[in-house]
């Protein structure tokens, strides 16, 4: 759904009450089976332990707060991926108070990696890139660099390529096994919850086209 029409929809119900249940935010997903959750990806418990204590995985110490609605996986990366590297809004409140973004309590049919990138630009100092058209070496080069504790990645994928169903999402990545080839996603869903994926597969799902804006996903870095 563009944004466009989303906020015209928005203008029409909202007097009569209906924004609150969210089911706007919804149209147009597709539910995600817990059956295709677990078959998808990969939850190798020695995996997930090795992967948990790579260096940038180790600074979210295992613990994540989960977006706390469908629509604001955006603000939820931002505000883990603070919390690992020290700065002070570490909450989806702090990260997007002041922003003018998601003033409903919901992020209209989500954000876009631009938009999540001006979330992070408003409350750090520290430099934010948007990494969009990436080549699959360049995205494995970035991920060569995943295990630095002074960078941090938020990737912007579509569930689809992955699960076979879902849309845009993002999360932080946590680190790269290299020689298995494997990305480690500390998924800010509860839902889904952490995963590692081939790094194919991944790229596959970033390397897709957002609807909402028609630019490519990618890649946040923060440094």
């Amino acid at each position: 759904m563009k944004r466009g029409l989303a906020f015209a929809l928005i203008a029409g119900i909202a007097g009569v009450g209906l924004l609150g249940g969210g089911a706007l935010l919804t149209v147009g997903q597709s539910a995600v089976s817990q059956d295709a959750i677990q078959s998808s990806v990969i939850r190798t418990p020695a995996l997930i332990d090795s992967a948990w204590k790579l260096p940038v995985a180790a600074s979210f110490k295992a613990d994540l707060d989960w977006q706390s609605n469908s629509s604001r996986c955006g603000p939820a990366s931002v505000a883990n991926t603070f919390r690992s590297i020290g700065e002070e809004e570490t909450t989806e409140a702090e990260v997007l108070e002041g922003t003018g973004k998601c003033w409903t309590g919901f992020c209209i049919i989500g954000l876009t990696l631009d938009e999540v990138a001006e979330v992070a630009r408003t409350k750090t100092s520290r430099k934010v890139s948007v990494l969009r058209n990436l080549s699959a070496e360049e995205f494995r080069e970035h991920l060569k660099r995943a295990n630095d504790p002074n960078r941090r990645y938020i990737i912007n994928f579509t569930r689809e390529k992955i699960f076979g169903a879902g849309s845009g999402h993002f999360s932080p990545i946590g680190g790269y096994l290299e020689a298995e080839d494997m990305v480690f996603v500390p998924d800010v869903n509860e839902r889904y919850k952490p995963w590692l994926v081939e790094r194919e597969r991944l790229f596959s799902a970033m390397d897709t086209v957002d609807s909402d804006g028609d630019k490519k996903r990618g890649l946040l870095l923060i440094e």
